[in-house]
């Protein structure tokens, strides 16, 4: 469970320094990375919510 959410919170705080480079320098690389950065962000979280829902259905069953 810390794994997850410790790789979120990396995987955030790196998309959001690479908006803050684009918007530092202007090129458009750090933008396209913070957006890829920000779609394995969103995959992250998916993947901790369904852990989470699997463990509760665990329980129940």
């Amino acid at each position: 469970m810390l794994v997850f959410r410790l790789v979120f919170g990396l995987l955030l705080v790196a998309a959001l320094l690479c908006f803050a480079f684009a918007l530092a320098t202007g090129q458009g690389v750090w933008r396209r990375r913070g957006v890829l950065l920000l779609k394995w962000t969103l995959l992250a979280a998916a993947g901790f919510f369904a852990v989470l829902m699997l463990e509760r259905l665990a329980v129940l069953l």
